[in-house]
């Protein structure tokens, strides 16, 4: 019988030895991870600019960034573009749109499947900047959208100056459904299919189906897809920027865009950093609030 000091003695080798071969991880994420994070966090609290004086005597200046962005003027605006922008193309588009298109995906002919799922994976597997520069082309003036509204005789638009939420909204849906769709799938797949069979031979109409058995079971890929649908929408800048560049005025300037502005054309690094700490508190806030939600019975 192995004595059981010389085990414990055993196991704490194979720990040591695990944790050595792990140290060069651990040495690459302090570095390239958690070092960009503690820099974030220190130039907040700091008057750091890319110019000037302020860029070689750097002053710890405590909250006055905070201060400073919440007496900003823009601020409502570019809190509340940014909820628009939120909820309108993450909740109600992507989250929803990609569950439907699963929904109507399942359990339907392979073919089938394979014609839908690989005409919305085009818009996902296609680099934001070229989506920006394709819904461009698409809401332009002379644009594909304003040439079937003169097919059907209606007066043309200019959908970049006019609605342009509508525009970034409409260009990330189609950009990021394909991943909504995906996780859905997935999770439908694994929603026993005599649970199913049984509602129908008891009455259960489409909807009590869908209400009582299949959300309920796909619980846990809804909070996972919302939140992470969600903090990817916040983070959204190539595709506003190259598509309406914040404009026109404020009207499309989320918190990104401007946390960009104050940062890389007022050369207001300290201000632009502490915008990046609020987006991430923001981030953060709607995580806890999902889980929150979802731990309701539905």
């Amino acid at each position: 019988m192995a004595h059981p000091h010389k085990k414990i003695s055993t196991d704490t080798r194979n720990h040591w030895r695990a944790a050595l071969f792990l140290l060069p991880s651990w040495l690459l994420l302090l570095v390239f991870f958690f070092g960009p994070i503690l820099l974030t966090f220190y130039f907040s609290f700091t008057n750091m600019t890319l110019t000037g004086a302020a860029s070689e005597d750097v002053l710890f200046i405590g909250l006055d960034n905070f201060v400073s962005f919440f007496a900003d003027p823009s601020f409502m605006t570019v809190i509340l573009n940014t909820l628009i922008f939120l909820v309108l193309s993450a909740i109600i588009g992507q989250q929803a749109l990609g569950l439907l298109i699963a929904l109507l995906m399942n359990k339907r002919d392979k073919n089938f499947r394979r014609l839908i799922g690989t005409l919305v994976l085009i818009g996902w597997v296609t680099p934001e900047i070229v989506v920006a520069f394709t819904f461009f082309a698409f809401f332009s003036d002379q644009g594909t959208m304003n040439a079937m509204l003169a097919a059907v005789h209606l007066e043309p638009l200019k959908w970049l100056y006019q609605y342009p939420m509508t525009s970034v909204v409409i260009a990330n849906i189609w950009h990021g459904t394909a991943f909504s769709m995906l996780v859905f799938q997935a999770a439908l797949s694994g929603v026993p299919q005599e649970l199913e069979e049984a509602a129908m031979i008891d009455g259960a109409t489409v909807w009590q189906r869908l209400w009582r058995i299949i959300m309920p079971i796909i619980k846990g890929s809804i909070m996972t897809n919302m939140v992470l649908v969600s903090l990817q929408t916040l983070g959204v800048f190539t595709l506003i920027y190259a598509l309406t560049g914040g404009g026109p005025g404020v009207k499309t300037e989320t918190l990104p865009i401007f946390m960009y502005h104050q940062a890389f054309v007022n050369f207001q690094l300290g201000y632009g950093t502490a915008i990046s700490l609020i987006l991430l508190l923001i981030g953060m806030l709607i995580s806890i609030a999902y889980i929150r939600l979802l731990k309701v019975k539905i």
